[in-house]
């Protein structure tokens, strides 16, 4: 398998887009090595910028670098399958979401809606920086409640690895062929005008 995937090779839109949305892709082949606090931030500030409801921002972010005293207690939350690949990430993130508006303290039902946007934001700057990013719900999710210690009015929403790309054949046999950027559902399948026919 090839070191340098090409997204463009498997990826067709079905009309004119920026290249940057076929090539950001989920790869779990990440090289180990460490990556900075300031080479980190720029994904949350691109995330800061999502839209969400009210301008509440609900979205929260919890992260350990490589390295860091909290690296092994986030890599720990992961189920076995994804520890098996994640541990050459760079930085983990557990992502939470506030379910309460700051403004009046009631309900918000989209906070998870705003916050899979703002995840979407990090992804998208985390391919044009040159990083992999990899979004999870294989963890334990009451652990993760733990560790980031939030309080009730937060939910766990996911987890995330981020790091530099690595090679293929640094994964497992049986993680390498789902290593390749996946295509798409077609527009007719997931758009309708008015409503299903």
């Amino acid at each position: 398998m090839k070191e340098n995937i090409d997204a463009l090779e498997y990826r067709h839109p079905e009309h004119d887009i920026p290249i940057e949305f076929l090539q950001r892709w989920s790869s779990i082949a990440m090289s180990g090595e460490e990556i900075t606090r300031e080479e980190l931030m720029p994904l949350f500030e691109a995330a800061r910028w999502a839209p969400s409801s009210y301008n509440n921002q609900p979205w929260r972010f919890f992260y350990a670098l490589r390295g860091s005293d909290d690296w092994d207690k986030f890599l720990g939350l992961l189920a076995e399958g994804n520890r098996g690949w994640a541990k050459n990430a760079s930085a983990l993130i557990v992502i939470a979401s506030k379910t309460t508006f700051d403004y009046n303290n009631k309900p918000s039902i989209t906070h998870s809606y705003d916050t899979g946007a703002a995840w979407g934001y990090l992804a998208l700057m985390a391919s044009m920086s040159g990083l992999v990013a990899r979004g999870m719900q294989g963890f334990d999710y009451d652990r993760a409640r733990e560790v980031v210690r939030l309080s009730e009015e937060f939910k766990v929403e996911a987890m995330a690895a981020v790091g530099k790309p690595g090679s293929p054949d640094s994964l497992p046999e049986e993680m390498r062929e789902r290593n390749a950027p996946s295509g798409r559902k077609s527009l007719t399948e997931t758009v309708f005008e008015g409503g299903f026919k």
